[in-house]
């Protein structure tokens, strides 16, 4: 075997045994999970019948994702959602209306001085996952997948933050 076939081997092999010997990171439990908002950060009515549900429905998304590590030493998560704009297609092709989802997010442990955190989240539709085959140039803000994307994007990151 050349040395460079010899090189290439060595080089495969460690990389293999560092991989194998990497811890695996554990998750971090979840205790309990709150969210509230504050309905004067609806910016018009007709937004504000369409997210009605938004703080149940946030936390029932951010809980089904953290199901599988419920423990009772857990972190608790609280999020408060302080602005909620909503614009329709037309005024974002003009560029004039904005869409998007945001609070503070602050995490807490009873029994482990390291899972402490407060930060701010802002999601926009801009950035927001929705199903394939969904035409977004008509989408309007009572749209289903409008509303479960935004929360579906929220949810996700705030989750992404904990691990």
């Amino acid at each position: 075997m050349n040395a460079l076939k010899t090189t290439k081997l060595a080089m495969l092999v460690s990389a293999s045994l560092l991989a194998v010997a990497q811890p695996v990171l554990a998750l971090t439990e979840v205790r309990e999970v709150e969210v509230e908002i504050d309905m004067s950060s609806i910016k018009n009515s007709e937004a504000a019948k369409v997210w009605s549900n938004a703080a149940a429905d946030l936390q029932n998304a951010i809980v089904a994702r953290v199901a599988d590590r419920a423990a009772e030493d857990g972190v608790r998560v609280n999020v408060d959602i302080d602005e909620i704009a909503l614009s329709n297609a037309y005024e974002r092709a003009l560029g004039v209306g904005e869409t998007k989802l945001s609070g503070r997010v602050n995490v807490s442990s009873e029994t482990d001085n390291t899972k402490f955190a407060t930060y701010d989240l802002m999601v926009g539709f801009d950035k927001a996952y929705v199903p394939a085959g969904t035409d977004v140039a008509v989408l309007t803000m009572d749209s289903p997948q409008y509303y479960e994307a935004m929360v579906n994007m929220f949810a996700d990151h705030v989750v992404a933050k904990l691990n």
